[in-house]
């Protein structure tokens, strides 16, 4: 199954990449590889949720916000990219995950976003990552997430 699909098949639609919030563009391509820039949990243009995760996220509200940042950022890859049926390999996913000062469970925040990479492109969807944890993000969102990927000659 294709990527597309295969997300389908678990009910996730890729959207049209969100507008960007300042003066950058959702990705570029440079030869085989394509960058994105950080992406929000964001779903028809409202964030899934707002806030810090030890504070007003839940671990499991954190996952899901993990999740649509990547969904998202797979949108981006897509646009530039001709279609996700390109992508030979996912390279590299950054999870930025604004936590309150006591929260050290990133990685399994960051997990929500690495399970969608995995779920659409199988073995070529395990990736390097880190998942790193900041202060605040954009709008106030709990997490933000970019991607590496390898695309087909």
């Amino acid at each position: 199954m294709d990527p597309v699909s295969r997300l389908a098949a678990a009910g996730i639609e890729l959207p049209v990449p969100p507008e960007p919030l300042a003066n950058y563009v959702p990705a570029t391509r440079n030869g085989l590889l394509v960058h994105t820039s950080g992406q929000l949990p964001l779903r028809e243009g409202q964030l899934l949720h707002r806030g810090k995760l030890g504070g007003d996220v839940t671990l499991e509200e954190g996952r899901e916000c993990g999740r649509q940042a990547a969904v998202n950022a797979l949108a981006a890859v897509a646009a530039v990219a001709g279609g996700l049926d390109r992508v030979a390999a996912v390279v590299k996913a950054v999870v930025y995950v604004a936590s309150d000062p006591s929260f050290t469970a990133q990685p399994q925040v960051a997990n929500g976003a690495s399970e969608v990479l995995e779920l659409a492109f199988g073995p070529r969807g395990r990736h390097a990552r880190s998942a790193v944890g900041v202060a605040v993000l954009p709008l106030d969102a709990p997490v933000e997430v970019e991607l590496v990927v390898e695309l087909h000659p």
